[in-house]
Order: structure tokens, then C-alpha cells, then sequence
């Protein structure tokens, strides 16, 4: 009698297994929330960026999964727009104004001194985890500019010089 070969068959892990629970209960939580919505990923994906501050990578199977969508769908919405942001923020957001009010009186100047002062190009975080620089078209502050939104803070009037104090500071208060 000729002898069977034994094939291993992989074991899959459930969708989202590699998360954290803190994290895993977040993506749930937006899920349950929205998935009975029209329309649910951009819901869910701004729920649980709301609660964690980001879209961690091991969430993209898990979203797919419990809605019924393929990764490829859920990865390109979450790659499409940028408000997502795909890694961990530092413990503080900075929003640049980019607006064309903002650049007239010396946004250009301002970015290009908080990318060096940072070392990190939009969209990233500084190496110490502190900031994360992201740009926005306008912070409806046009008259003020340049501005800058450190957490629910707006500054205006940013100067280099200002930037730097900010950055000594904490960010703490407003300008």
C-alpha cells in the first residue's frame, strides 16, 4: 500500500488577530458604529483615526473583512486620501497652512524652517516622536497668516523665530 504525504495547510489568523486589543477594540468600535451605514469605509476609517490618531496597517484586513470589501479597496481609500494617516502621529499635530493667503506672507519660509528644525518632511514626525508636520489649504485665519494649528491651538502671525519658540514651549497657549 503506497504511504500518503501529509500536506500542512496554514493556518490563517483571524483579520485584525495582530492588533493590539486597546487598538483592535477602536476598529471595532468604528465598525459597529457605522457598518449598517451607506457608504461605511470612510466612516470607519475616520472613527477609528479618531480614536487612535492613526489607521494602523493590521486594521486594513480587519475593515475589509467585517465590510464585506476586498484589502485592495480599503488600502486604496485609506492611500487616496491623505487626511489618513498610515503611521503612528507624534504626541503632537502640526497643521501648516499652505493656503495662497498663508504663502503671500511667508508660509514658503515657515515650512522650510520647520522641515529643518523637525528634520522631517510633511507628513512625517519628528525623530524624538514629539511633532508630527502635516499641510492644510486653509485654517480660515487668511488675514493672520502664516498660521499654524498645534492641536486645537492656532497661531498666527508664524515666524521662523516663532516657530522655534513654539517648539521650546511645548506649544502650550495659544498666539
Amino acid at each position: 500500500m503506497a504511504e500518503r504525504k501529509r500536506i500542512a495547510i496554514p493556518i490563517r489568523s483571524a483579520p485584525g488577530a495582530d492588533l493590539p486589543p486597546a487598538e483592535r477594540a477602536a476598529v471595532m468600535h468604528a465598525i459597529e458604529r457605522h457598518r449598517q451605514d451607506e457608504g461605511a469605509l470612510l466612516p470607519v476609517l475616520h472613527g477609528v483615526q479618531e480614536r487612535l490618531g492613526w489607521v494602523p496597517s493590521q486594521a486594513v484586513p480587519l475593515i475589509a473583512f467585517e465590510l464585506n470589501l476586498t484589502r485592495a479597496e480599503v488600502q486604496g481609500v485609506l492611500s487616496f486620501y491623505h487626511y489618513f494617516r498610515q503611521h503612528k502621529p507624534g504626541r503632537q499635530v502640526m497643521y501648516l497652512c499652505r493656503a495662497e493667503a498663508c504663502q503671500a506672507v511667508g508660509a514658503p519660509a515657515l515650512e522650510a524652517h520647520a522641515k529643518r528644525r523637525l528634520g522631517t518632511e510633511l507628513h512625517g514626525t519628528s525623530a524624538d516622536g514629539r511633532f508630527t508636520l502635516e499641510p492644510v489649504y486653509c485654517l480660515g485665519n487668511c488675514a493672520s497668516g502664516p498660521s499654524l494649528l498645534i492641536g486645537a491651538d492656532l497661531h498666527s502671525h508664524v515666524t521662523p523665530e516663532r516657530f522655534d519658540e513654539l517648539i521650546a514651549a511645548g506649544s502650550e497657549g495659544t498666539a
